[in-house]
């Protein structure tokens, strides 16, 4: 589904990305996980088409995507959810999900689709008239994991999803990947909490300095604690 080749990646001159290659399949859960600095975030924003100065090969269900902008991408079914979760303040959660669909070609449904959104995530029923800004760091990540699901992505990527919440909504949001990944939705995940990431994960890539350096079953990774140890370890 999604192919990357040789990706290469530069912030002014500084050489961040190094030849990755990485395959994700439809409907599986692929980890990208590696210590802070390592190139993660490059990868996923290099994907999206947040990276200016990139070259190599993102295959998308068989057509590049290296030379479209951002918002084909989306129309294309890519979806990023970034760590810092850009959550509106002044708008209510209602509309900071029909943001998510106001480049998407299903506006039109858009009733539908909020009330499909907030079946999944419940606390974000219950307070879907409030502030979103004033909702709690985990709460807001659902919104933003919600907003990017609400114009069915064929592919989402998240950026360090429990990154700064409570363990108990870190416990809802990695069952919400295992239901995602049952109803077919492909999942592109890095993240830091590396035991998390692996428990759901049917593959992991490990990458160092922007180059990847391993890439076996999540089963194999999560029993490799020397991998872990000296790649992943905070």
């Amino acid at each position: 589904m999604l192919k990357i080749r040789d990706l290469e990646a530069w912030y002014g001159t500084s050489y961040v990305l190094q030849k990755v290659d990485i395959d994700v399949e439809r409907g599986e859960i692929v980890c990208l996980i590696g210590r802070n600095g390592a190139g993660k975030t490059t990868t996923l924003k290099s994907v999206i088409g947040l990276v200016e100065k990139v070259r190599g090969s993102v295959m998308f269900e068989g057509e590049e995507m290296l030379n479209l902008p951002a918002h084909a991408r989306f129309h294309r079914g890519l979806a990023y959810v970034p760590e810092e979760r850009r959550i509106v303040p002044g708008l209510d959660v209602r509309d900071n999900l029909r943001l998510g669909l106001i480049a998407s070609k299903l506006k039109h449904r858009e009733a539908e689709l909020v009330a499909e959104a907030t079946k999944i995530f419940p606390r974000l029923a219950e307070r879907i008239n409030q502030n979103a800004i004033t909702l709690s760091g985990g709460e807001q990540q659902m919104l933003a994991i919600a907003r990017a699901l609400i114009a069915r992505p064929k592919l989402i990527m998240l950026d360090e999803p429990s990154e700064g919440i409570m363990p108990v909504l870190v416990d809802e949001m990695f069952d919400l990947f295992r239901q995602l990944k049952a109803q077919g939705v492909t999942i592109l995940l890095v993240e830091q909490n590396v035991e998390r990431a692996l428990s759901v994960a049917d593959r992991a890539y490990v990458i160092d300095h922007g180059v990847i350096v391993h890439h076996a079953s999540a089963e194999a990774l999560l029993a490799d604690a020397e991998i872990q140890e000296k790649y992943c370890a905070v």
